[in-house]
């Protein structure tokens, strides 16, 4: 199997249907895409409550999307095939169309078929890009049967499912979707441009803290699961004075209960605020001993499946992280040497890891990772060529479509 060759992506047309166009990981897939020398024009929603963006593509806009509005984003997605087909002549003349999310798969392969009956050729192959397995698609009722059925046909139509974690194929595609096509594992690394003068500084090693100084143990990036809050604020309060909390970027008040008047009660616990992407990323990071890694949204499914950006953020800032040992997170944690794992998402178990731990041991953890190649954790323009696979393979370039590969 002869890899694809960076040059072969140059000028590819791409058209990306996106959830949300304001949202960091579509942003960074984007711009990773014309980074490798794509035009890419995306066709996206606008999510409610997102920051104002103006992206430097063309974007078509699909229309604004409610949180938590699985019936809305149904009823509205014949206006969002309407609002494609007002650039109809670009899903025509696209090499590649790629859809980030079920519904987004859904619009795209309608606007498709519809441009290419309207422009009297074939219409383009389609990439399926997985982010999440949503708790609709595991359910055993008439919606989770209906929500299977639908992804059943946009697989069948599709040349390719991408996935950023390989529990997705283990756990969901392969024995409740039955799928068995290609797929391409591109995780959810960070994304820090193609100029490495440009790019922020890896952090160093900080000054040692006194042996006897609190451990400060953060939540950072998108602060949603209600789950992982609790789970924190409990541990806090068994620890007393030997803990600090410090929780760091966007907070999802829709998804929390309570999590102001919960940080208010705790003088050791503080929220710090969102940051900028990616040059925050680094002083995010820089105020935490360990960070708690794990999702824990979509317990049983969804949660224990994936691999959160967060990971490969912590890593690369060189922060240890923490997660379940019985999930997809916590099996890289401890293959991967990351971080340190917990059995169970217990107060006493957590409380239990961090007194054990010496200044020594997050001394340890945090040199070895930076130690290790900031690629290991970065995301190269390269990564991304086994998406582009059935483009490149269509006007006769070398075939890049694989099974994802395991865990290292």
């Amino acid at each position: 199997m002869t890899p694809i060759q960076p040059e072969q992506a140059q000028g590819l047309r791409i058209a990306v249907f996106g959830f949300d166009v304001a949202e960091a990981s579509q942003i960074r897939r984007i711009r990773a895409l014309r980074a490798l020398g794509c035009e890419v024009t995306s066709f996206c929603q606008r999510r409610e409550g997102s920051p104002d963006f103006s992206p430097e593509w063309q974007n078509i806009d699909l229309g604004l999307v409610k949180h938590q509005d699985i019936k809305g984003r149904a009823l509205g997605l014949g206006g969002a095939v309407r609002r494609a087909m007002s650039q109809w002549r670009v899903l025509a003349d696209a090499q590649l169309i790629i859809a980030r999310n079920l519904d987004l798969a859904m619009i795209a392969l309608t606007a498709r078929r519809l441009a290419a009956l309207r422009a009297g050729r074939a219409a383009a192959p389609l990439v399926y890009e997985c982010l999440d397995i949503h708790d609709l698609m595991t359910a055993s009722g008439r919606k989770g049967r209906i929500m299977r059925l639908a992804e059943r046909r946009v697989l069948a139509n599709a040349a390719l499912l991408v996935v950023s974690s390989p529990g997705f194929v283990e756990n969901y595609f392969a024995p409740m979707q039955g799928y068995r096509g290609p797929v391409a594992l591109v995780e959810n690394k960070l994304w820090l441009g193609l100029d490495p003068a440009a790019a922020p500084a890896r952090p160093a090693m900080p000054d040692p803290k006194p042996d006897d100084a609190p451990i400060t143990l953060g939540l950072v990036g998108s602060i949603r699961c209600q789950a992982s809050a609790d789970l924190l604020f409990r541990t806090l309060d068994l620890m007393g004075d030997r803990l600090r909390l410090r929780f760091s970027g966007a907070l999802h008040d829709h998804a929390l209960t309570n999590f102001r008047d919960e940080l208010a009660k705790r003088p050791n616990a503080e929220w710090t605020g969102p940051y900028r992407y990616p040059d925050g990323l680094a002083q995010a990071y820089a105020g935490c001993d360990l960070v708690w890694a794990q999702d824990m949204w979509q317990r049983g499914t969804n949660s224990d499946w994936l691999l959160p950006n967060r990971i490969y953020e912590a890593s690369w800032c060189g922060c240890p992280q923490i997660g379940l040992s019985d999930t997809q997170t916590g099996r890289r944690i401890a293959q991967d040497g990351l971080g340190f794992t917990i059995p169970r998402p217990d107060p006493a178990e957590l409380a239990a890891l961090l007194s054990r731990l010496t200044r020594a041991d997050l001394a340890q953890a945090r040199q070895a990772l930076l130690a290790r190649p900031a690629t290991d954790f970065v995301q190269s323009p390269q990564e991304l060529l086994p998406v582009l696979a059935p483009a490149i393979t269509r006007r006769g370039g070398p075939s890049a479509l694989a099974r994802p590969q395991p865990a290292r």
